[in-house]
């Protein structure tokens, strides 16, 4: 089955200060990447859903090149990342998971050279318009508290009733200024993707 896509979204927030203190570190970059896809499963149950899980192989590497290029970094300065999906009114939170769950993270680490920790998610039935918290955390640990973090995302014409919204998100920082304690990058073992 053909997924159809009716387009792409990319953004970009460049955070150069926070609480009313500059950052002096490095430019703090956040980068989204979607895309709309018709759903094929719109208005109806279906049992096997596969042509959403197959289907995002393809889709990760394209929304994660299209978020680097547009913020201007490059894979290996990825420090965060996230996914999420918005399900048109016809649709269901499953079409979501099928397209998030079962086979999208290899490629999406792939295109970020790899990644030991969980890559967190969130899903929600919406509307055009509508935000998604996308959450995010460090790629290669995830208990390191200082990338405990999200980004909201908005597609103003997007999703439409018989639509999905996909989400991917990209960091090369954790919070602005972080002092909240607990584990930091630098103390991090990322052996076992948690910490």
């Amino acid at each position: 089955m053909e997924i159809k896509i009716r387009k792409f979204y990319t953004f970009v927030e460049e955070i150069n200060s926070d609480g009313g203190k500059e950052i002096t570190d490095k430019t703090h970059i956040r980068a989204a990447s979607a895309v709309v896809i018709e759903n094929p499963f719109a208005g109806k149950y279906v049992e096997d859903l596969s042509a959403l899980t197959d289907w995002s192989v393809e889709i990760a590497p394209v929304l994660v090149e299209k978020a680097l290029k547009t913020a201007g970094i490059d894979k290996s300065e990825v420090e965060s990342y996230g996914k999420g999906a918005i399900v048109g009114g016809n649709g269901e939170l499953e079409h979501a998971a099928a397209i998030l769950h079962p086979k999208l993270g290899k490629p999406f680490r792939d295109a970020v050279d790899g990644g030991k920790a969980i890559i967190p998610s969130a899903k929600k039935m919406g509307y055009p318009g509508c935000t998604l918290d996308v959450p995010l955390h460090y790629k290669d640990a995830a208990f390191v508290r200082t990338h405990f973090d999200a980004m909201e995302v908005r597609i103003p014409d997007g999703p439409r009733d018989n639509e999905i919204a996909v989400i991917l998100v990209v960091t090369n920082c954790g919070r602005p200024h972080p002092r909240v304690g607990g584990l930091k990058v630098e103390d991090a073992k990322c052996e076992d993707g948690l910490r």
